[in-house]
């Protein structure tokens, strides 16, 4: 594995594993983004769509959560899926202060499109990483991430 990394924990910033992480998830949003141009959606457009579409109806400010991003933000999201005519909004039964955004059946058949697109371009990302490596992988980022909620809750 030293052959695929200098990454140091006291090096300059540009070697750094931080670095290495960042540069990794601006890659894997970048290919994401390529693989679904066809569909003229984005990443986080498609993982809207494919979450509403597997879970059901949901409000707009769960969907936010869900995805790390404000309800503002995700508001813009939903009104150009919306225009589209792949997710629809319909007033929560429960408060009438809340709309639910759910799929439309276009919506669930581009789901359907998402979801290969997401097999394929998975697999090619995972070549050559065993499913152990992947726990670990997936082990220390969460970690990471209790420790950078830590961080910025003090």
């Amino acid at each position: 594995m030293s052959s695929l990394t200098n990454n140091e924990l006291d090096a300059p910033p540009w070697l750094r594993v931080e670095s290495t992480l960042m540069s990794t998830a601006r890659l894997i949003r970048e290919a994401f983004d390529a693989r679904l141009k066809p569909l003229d959606l984005n990443l986080t457009q498609a993982s809207l769509l494919a979450y509403v579409a597997e879970f059901g109806a949901t409000t707009q400010t769960r969907l936010a959560d869900r995805m790390g991003t404000g309800r503002a933000a995700m508001g813009t999201v939903v009104d150009g899926l919306e225009r589209r005519g792949l997710i629809e909004r319909h007033p929560d039964p429960d408060d009438r202060r809340v709309w639910r955004v759910d799929v439309t059946d276009s919506g669930r058949a581009l789901a359907a499109d998402i979801a290969s697109v997401d097999e394929v371009l998975r697999g090619e990302l995972r070549h050559g990483i065993g499913r152990e490596e992947r726990q670990a992988l997936s082990w220390v980022l969460t970690r990471l991430q209790v420790n950078l909620q830590s961080a910025i809750n003090t």
